[in-house]
């Protein structure tokens, strides 16, 4: 079957492609929320569809349960998708959780302060710098290319993140520090959709250009 035919339906119209899902998974600890973050491609650019925020001192296994849920029906459930785990920290048994509960595609996303990103086990995991996921968010903000829906309930909260995170660089040693990145403030909005932005830009190799943060479109 060629591409083409692969989008004709049996009654000869054309059959509408499967939209492009990219779920970003912050696993709060103890005292901190988790948070997931559902991106959708929309042409150049991604679109904030969802945002949550999970209660606190929810069991990982019961957060699991909750994400299966959201992958098995609309509008997920029929698209392609890829979610992306913050792995560091506590992070790792719950990614091994959602493979055993047979979610995935999903990769593992490690963050540290190193120079350059490392795959491992076959693209399924990465360690990623700091300094990577900022840059990318960074230059969303700066330009034109990502909006959030207006209807969202952590909207304004994720737009509160985003203003009051900072990136300073030390000019005698060009060593970046970032504020409010699990220092002491709820971030886990941001990083979900840090994760989901860095996976749906590097775990696939479409080139995309990439011009900013607007409100557009409505949520699920």
């Amino acid at each position: 079957m060629s591409r083409i035919d692969a989008f004709i339906k049996s009654d000869g119209m054309p059959a509408i492609p499967p939209k492009d899902f990219y779920i970003g998974w912050d696993v709060g600890q103890a005292a901190d929320y988790s948070a997931l973050c559902v991106l959708e491609r929309h042409g150049q650019g991604y679109l904030v569809k969802h945002l949550e925020r999970r209660p606190l001192d929810e069991a990982y296994p019961k957060q699991v349960e909750h994400l299966f849920g959201m992958w098995f029906r609309k509008p997920l459930r029929e698209a392609n998708k890829l979610l992306a785990i913050d792995y560091t920290g506590v992070g790792r048994p719950v990614y091994d959780l959602v493979l055993d509960r047979g979610i995935g595609p999903v990769v593992g996303i490690s963050i540290t302060g190193g120079d350059s990103v490392t795959w491992q086990d076959d693209r399924k995991r990465a360690r990623v710098p700091k300094r990577d996921l900022v840059s990318l968010l960074q230059v969303f903000a700066q330009n034109n290319r990502l909006k959030v829906a207006q209807n969202l309930k952590y909207g304004p909260v994720l737009a509160q993140e985003l203003q009051s995170f900072k990136v300073k660089i030390d000019s005698r040693t060009a060593h970046d520090s970032y504020g409010s990145w699990r220092e002491g403030e709820h971030d886990d909005l941001i990083l979900s959709l840090a994760c989901g932005l860095w996976a749906a830009e590097n775990h696939n190799t479409k080139p995309f250009v990439f011009r900013g943060i607007r409100h557009g479109g409505r949520g699920w």
